[in-house]
């Protein structure tokens, strides 16, 4: 089975890199012959370059020349261009990259009216070559973000053509939010606009805020600096460098933040890549997680946050490592969920762990958690045996729960703070086929996303009454 990633945007295509290199660390880590496996070939493809033009696959033996099954798109050269200098140069090539000169100059109306028709075959095309070479194909990714022009326009209007081109397919996507301090003064109305699309064409999102990574980056210098419990960098760490054998100086600020996205999404493909006594499919966690369509948004902690033993923090206990899932201090969005409505819960688990230690934690957790009165068994789980990198486990808990609320009402504020005095609306006005109604429908849809959310809140005190079952006659 495959996932195939959509890389979109300044943003999605540094999450991406640092995706791609953790990927490959971790296959080196545990594939030590060098030979194309299964786990390799769920994200790339083992390729004979000498071939010819396009290369022939080999699907058994030595590794010849990976190259990840993935488009890379940004209408700005620079991140692109970056990556195909950089350490990762040869896992792709030009066949996998749709690049502009100019950008969408944070504007969502460029990125998903303009450059959305102009590279609609373009990405047509590559998106079928790409597929072409996928044996079994089970769900796409995007990763972008939701304030700038490129990542929110044309990041959504991709996920439009793959409902379109492959409408049996799910549609994964992670979208990094923008903080309230944010440099780009539109990004409300790009945020906003881009919900509407996430609302109708995913079939699940994860969102992600700048804050909350930040937060969490700043956490971990200051752990690391005071010394306590032993923790240390280690040398040529990704903390403080960007690719390992970058000088310091180099360091990009997002690397550090990047890389806890991208240790998300190789916790969250650890079953598709990797042997397990419970694994799960991506389709899976779709399927038990969103019991109605439009609330398909899941908030995601993760435990240990650096996942590639960069820092030297000793392991967390395996208990202790359930209880961070569940605390404020771990989600990757501003939220808590332990004071909000559960829906349903996964727990993706990695490492030497059993499906006891899974129950025993539940039955542990479940008292302090409130779930819907129809769902009080809403648990989805997952053991996948290969740890991360340096670790003995680690844990991604994915929550469908109202506490995503908070955050989508904040983004309506903002958006009508500019909303209601028109600023800066006639950038996007003058785009053809962009219309005012564009906003008033997505910020409706938004209104009325936040309007399920209160609902279902407003039943989380009631009594949990056993709903009467259907009698039998016998």
């Amino acid at each position: 089975a495959v996932s195939l990633p959509f890389a979109v945007g300044q943003c999605g295509n540094q999450v991406g890199c640092r995706f791609w290199d953790l990927a490959l660390r971790e296959h080196a880590a545990v594939n030590k012959k060098g030979i194309y496996d299964e786990a390799l070939s769920s994200f790339f493809r083992n390729v004979d370059t000498r071939s010819g033009d396009n290369g022939s696959d080999i699907y058994k033996g030595k590794i010849c020349s990976l190259k990840a099954r993935a488009l890379l798109i940004d209408m700005e050269e620079g991140v692109v261009n970056e990556i195909l200098q950089g350490p990762l140069r040869d896992v792709f090539d030009s066949k996998q990259l749709i690049t502009d000169v100019s950008g969408s100059g944070n504007n969502w109306a460029v990125g998903h009216k303009i450059y959305g028709c102009q590279y609609r075959e373009n990405i047509v095309e590559k998106l079928r070559k790409t597929a072409e070479h996928c044996d079994c194909l089970q769900c796409f990714f995007i990763i972008h973000s939701m304030g700038g022009g490129t990542g929110s326009g044309l990041g959504t209007f991709v996920l439009n053509l793959l409902e379109e081109e492959f409408p049996e397919v799910h549609r994964f996507v992670t979208s990094v939010y923008p903080s309230g301090e944010d440099d780009v003064i539109t990004s409300p109305y790009n945020s906003v606009l881009a919900m509407k699309e996430l609302n109708e064409h995913a079939d699940c999102v994860l969102p992600i805020e700048n804050e909350s990574l930040f937060e969490i980056v700043n956490k971990i210098h200051q752990m690391v600096n005071s010394g306590k419990l032993g923790s240390t960098v280690k040398q040529n760490s990704l903390v403080t460098s960007s690719a390992g054998s970058a000088k310091a100086l180099q360091e990009k600020p997002f690397d550090a933040m990047n890389n806890i996205v991208a240790n998300l999404l190789l916790n969250l493909t650890s079953s598709a890549r990797f042997e397990g006594s419970l694994n799960m499919d991506l389709n899976e966690i779709s399927m038990n997680l969103v019991p109605f369509p439009r609330l398909h948004y899941l908030v995601s902690s993760l435990t240990p946050l650096y996942t590639l033993a960069d820092v030297n923090v000793p392991s967390r206990r395996l208990d202790q490592m359930f209880s961070d899932a569940f605390s404020r201090d771990h989600q990757l969005i501003q939220a808590d969920p332990k004071h909000s409505l559960y829906l349903a819960c996964a727990l993706l688990v990695r490492g030497n762990v059993q499906v006891s230690d899974l129950r025993r934690n539940i039955e542990r957790l479940k008292p302090s958690l409130h779930f819907v009165s129809w769902n009080q068994e809403g648990w989805k789980t997952g053991l996948c045996s290969v740890p991360p990198v340096g670790h003995s486990h680690s844990l991604l808990a994915l929550a469908n729960n109202t506490c995503v609320k908070p955050t989508f009402i904040e983004l309506k504020d903002r958006f009508m703070k500019l909303y209601k005095k028109k600023a800066h609306l006639h950038h996007y006005l003058q785009i053809d086929g962009m219309e005012q109604s564009c906003f008033s429908e997505a910020i409706s849809s938004l209104s009325d996303l936040i309007e399920e959310y209160n609902e279902l809140d407003a039943t989380k005190d009631g009594p949990r009454i056993e709903p009467s079952r259907l009698k039998i006659a016998v």
